[in-house]
């Protein structure tokens, strides 16, 4: 067996423990302090919204890509003075296509900006593809890329609810998905890739994939706490640490497994590619993927411990299990005492009880050989305490 499968195991039986839900402070801050930055990088810098949702013209064509393709394409279209053309976005697409963004132009303006590409691309206009998108389709992708985000956390509460027949694992796996959406989100602001219609795919797949852990780390938790307020062994808290720790290297194996192939997708098509679809969808699939198995072992089940032990059962419950081990840990204090003062008592009997022992003089001590009380024979005594006579063996009797 590998040693993360030996851990595993004893993870699972209970042999060693890692704390998860107590140190739930430690984890919560750290969240707070992703999801702040996050929000951050909103504010600060906004996202990166590809023509599909704000609109604009897209040039494509077939050129010889350079380490000055870039540059030379971005100052000829400059070079055309096209009303309200802005900074025109400017991207490679593997090593012999270019892609050219610009904002909403009027005809005159597209025809002018195609033929400024054709000539830097040496080509003939007609080998220039145009695709004009409104912003008013562009509105109509974001507000349904929301009503499906907003759609499919009902219905997770939903199902969570009477999956488990407990609202506040439902709340719980909710708060641990919008924090899994906002670190998400904050990464692409702060990197700076283009949010397309990949880019919500990819975000709402990672919501699956996150929920998916999430309700296997919770099913495992309701195992464990079934019947808990019958007895005073362990708290909701250390029941539902044991679930975390009995699944937390299946959590591990699977997000590792599922990392490999979305971080080579991710690297081809950052590296190879540049840019397109597939980009998009892996960034969002990697950054999801790992926050999401982060909040399924670390916060959605320190929320819904906290949500639980403010229960009254659950407060009761804790009081009556601390109350057993502070009794089992003064019963183990006197135990020990005794334990440590039994030589002592055994001396103090051997003399008399608690008497004091008299020390004994060199002078008075027997000499080598002499026979000490200890030594000799006892005789018998009987109920009144006189010594009662020996009898030989018959065999060494008199005749």
């Amino acid at each position: 067996m590998s040693k993360l499968g030996s851990i595993g195991a004893k993870l699972h039986r209970g042999e060693i423990s890692y704390d998860f839900i107590g140190k739930r402070k430690l984890w919560f801050t750290v969240s707070l302090i992703l999801v702040a930055v996050s929000v951050i990088g909103l504010a600060v810098r906004g996202l990166a919204l590809g023509i599909e949702f704000k609109g604009g013209v897209e040039y494509q064509t077939s050129v010889r890509v350079t380490d000055n393709t870039v540059a030379d394409f971005g100052d000829a279209v400059k070079a055309t003075n096209a009303q309200d053309l802005g900074d025109p976005v400017v991207t490679t697409i593997g090593a012999d296509k270019v892609r050219i963004q610009t904002r909403p132009l009027s005809q005159d303006d597209i025809t002018k900006v195609r033929n400024a590409i054709a000539q830097e691309a040496g080509v003939q206009p007609n080998q220039v593809s145009t695709s004009q998108i409104g912003a008013s389709w562009g509105d109509q992708i974001a507000n349904k890329a929301i009503w499906a985000l907003g759609v499919f956390l009902v219905l997770v509460f939903l199902v969570i609810w009477v999956y488990f027949r407990e609202p506040k694992a439902s709340m719980a796996a909710i708060l641990a998905l919008i924090h899994d959406v906002l670190i998400t989100v904050g990464v692409y602001a702060l990197v700076g890739f283009d949010v397309t219609p990949a880019t919500v795919i990819g975000v709402l797949t990672i919501l699956g994939y996150s929920l998916y852990d999430t309700v296997v780390v919770f099913d495992k938790v309701r195992e464990n706490t079934r019947g808990i307020t019958g007895s005073n062994r362990q708290t909701y808290s250390d029941a539902a640490n044991l679930a975390v720790n009995q699944t937390v290297v299946r959590s591990i194996n699977t997000t590792l497994i599922a990392l490999l192939p979305v971080g080579s997708i991710l690297v081809v098509g950052t590296a190879v590619l540049g840019t397109g679809p597939l980009k998009d969808l892996s960034l969002a699939l990697f950054v999801g993927i790992a926050v999401g198995a982060y909040s399924s072992v670390f916060i959605a089940p320190a929320l819904l411990a906290a949500f639980k032990e403010r229960e009254p059962g659950m407060q009761a419950l804790r009081r009556r299990v601390l109350a057993r081990r502070a009794q089992q840990s003064g019963a183990a204090v006197p135990a020990a005492a005794a334990a440590g003062a039994g030589a002592p008592a055994a001396a103090m009997a051997a003399t008399g009880g608690g008497a004091t022992a008299t020390a004994v003089r060199p002078q008075d001590r027997p000499k080598a050989g002499t026979p000490t009380a200890s030594s000799r024979p006892v005789k018998p005594t009987g109920a009144a305490g006189r010594p009662q006579p020996t009898r030989k063996p018959r065999s060494k009797r008199g005749k």
